[in-house]
């Protein structure tokens, strides 16, 4: 070989791991499967691979790096880049947020989740907490509020939740006891199997997770209108890692985040359609709950439990009562808009 082609072999090589060395790789935990709940997450990777022109990638694992308790702990230690939790798994590790999951605060649909969500993940209070994880909130996870599945004889009375053995987080579960539930925090990934087993009577999820996880499989009935609230559950990403990009990859990112949610909304306004066709087919009978129990649950249940978290807070040093009157603002903010 002559020293030329010796020189353009090299150059070659030279060039090609350069752009080798320049491509960045993520590697993303969540769990269960692909479903409603992380279609943000796809899609976020999609849009970050199409204005890098595949030069920053995510690798989206389902329960491959970290139990879903544990991915707030794998961020902290750099295990991974990014990663989806739910407030309710490790309350005290995030304790701001977690005002986004007391119970009958109002919200209604999918985009008042959103945008209470965005203001509080802005926050200060909660910028300063995750930053102690080593974690930036990139975006929420929004839900509709969580109802029950049940078997058996429908629960329609505040009589009939006493005793009940619930799964359900956050302020859902604190809602449930109050009236006199047992609540389970067992994972997503656990419910069917303690719902066919008998370790709870009641499920409490949003729709894709009746779907998702097989709850609605074992359900002779649904609550179409409890409503006590819903869970929380934000996308971070390391913080390291996301210092560590390149401006090009950091702007892909920040920018993509509002399509990624347009994208997760619409989808889940899709399944939301199909949910009456769902019951139907599986045979679930859909339950209303009347107005006066409604009334009843809230007495008993909201007004006590803000208070108690807004103090709680205020003891450790939080803003309790300040985040809460940011989220009543945003959420008349956002029925104003609508």
């Amino acid at each position: 070989m002559n020293k030329f082609v010796a020189g353009a072999v090299l150059s070659t090589m030279s060039v090609a791991f350069a752009s080798e060395a320049m491509a960045t790789e993520w590697n993303v935990s969540v769990w269960g499967k692909r479903r409603a709940f992380t279609e943000h997450v796809e899609k976020i990777a999609e849009l970050v691979s199409e204005k890098t022109d595949g030069e920053f990638t995510m690798n989206i694992s389902y329960g491959g790096l970290s139990k879903n308790r544990e991915n707030l702990d794998g961020i902290s230690i750099g295990a991974f880049e990014m990663a989806q939790f739910c407030a309710g798994y490790h309350r005290d590790k995030n304790r701001v947020i977690t005002v986004l999951e007391l119970p009958f605060l109002g919200v209604e649909n999918l985009a008042q989740e959103r945008a209470v969500s965005k203001a509080v993940y802005n926050h200060p209070a909660a910028i300063e907490e995750m930053a102690q994880w080593d974690a930036k909130l990139l975006m929420t996870s929004p839900m509709p509020q969580y109802n029950i599945v049940g078997t058996g004889t429908p629960r329609e009375t505040l009589e009939d939740f006493k005793g009940m053995r619930v799964r359900a987080t956050g302020g859902i579960g604190q809602a449930f006891e109050a009236v006199g539930g047992v609540p389970t925090s067992v994972t997503a990934s656990e419910a069917f199997q303690a719902m066919d087993s008998g370790v709870v009577d009641t499920v409490s999820f949003a729709q894709h997770a009746h779907l998702s996880f097989g709850t609605i499989n074992e359900a002779d009935w649904w609550t179409s209108n409890l409503n006590p609230g819903t869970v929380n559950c934000p996308v971070v990403v390391n913080i390291d890692a996301y210092d560590s990009l390149s401006d090009d990859e950091r702007e892909a990112l920040d920018s993509s985040v509002e399509e990624a949610l347009d994208h997760y909304v619409a989808n889940y306004d899709e399944l939301l359609k199909r949910w009456d066709a769902v019951l139907e087919e599986k045979g679930v009978k859909k339950v209303t709950i009347s107005d006066e129990v409604l009334a009843e649950f809230r007495a008993q249940a909201a007004d006590p439990i803000r208070e108690k978290w807004i103090a709680d807070m205020e003891a450790q040093g939080l803003p309790g009562q300040e985040l809460y009157d940011l989220v009543q603002t945003t959420l008349a903010e956002a029925k104003a808009a609508n």
